[in-house]
C-alpha cells in the first residue's frame, strides 16, 4: 500500500513538473514570443494614451487658470478683486 501511495505521489509530482515546463517552452517557441510582444505593445499603447489624457486634462485645466488670472476669459472692465472672490 506504501509503494502504491508513492507511486502515485510521483506520477502526479512528475506530471505536474511537465505540465509546467511545457508551459514555460511554449513562451520561447515564436507564437509565444509573438504573443508576448503583442500583450506588451498593447500594454505600452494603453500607458501612452493615458499618459496624453492626463497631460491634456491638466494643459486644459491650466490653461483656464491663465485666462482667468490674466482676464483673458471674456469678463471685459473686470478687475483684479473680482478674480480673487472666485
Amino acid at each position: 500500500m506504501r509503494r502504491l501511495f508513492w507511486l502515485a505521489m510521483g506520477v502526479t509530482i512528475g506530471a505536474l513538473v511537465v505540465r509546467k515546463l511545457s508551459r514555460k517552452a511554449e513562451q520561447f517557441t515564436p507564437s509565444g514570443i509573438t504573443r508576448s510582444l503583442s500583450e506588451s505593445t498593447g500594454r505600452l499603447v494603453e500607458s501612452v494614451r493615458e499618459f496624453v489624457d492626463d497631460a491634456r486634462a491638466a494643459s486644459t485645466a491650466r490653461e483656464i487658470e491663465l485666462k482667468e488670472s490674466s482676464g483673458l476669459d471674456g469678463d471685459l472692465g473686470a478687475r483684479p478683486e473680482d478674480f480673487q472672490a472666485r
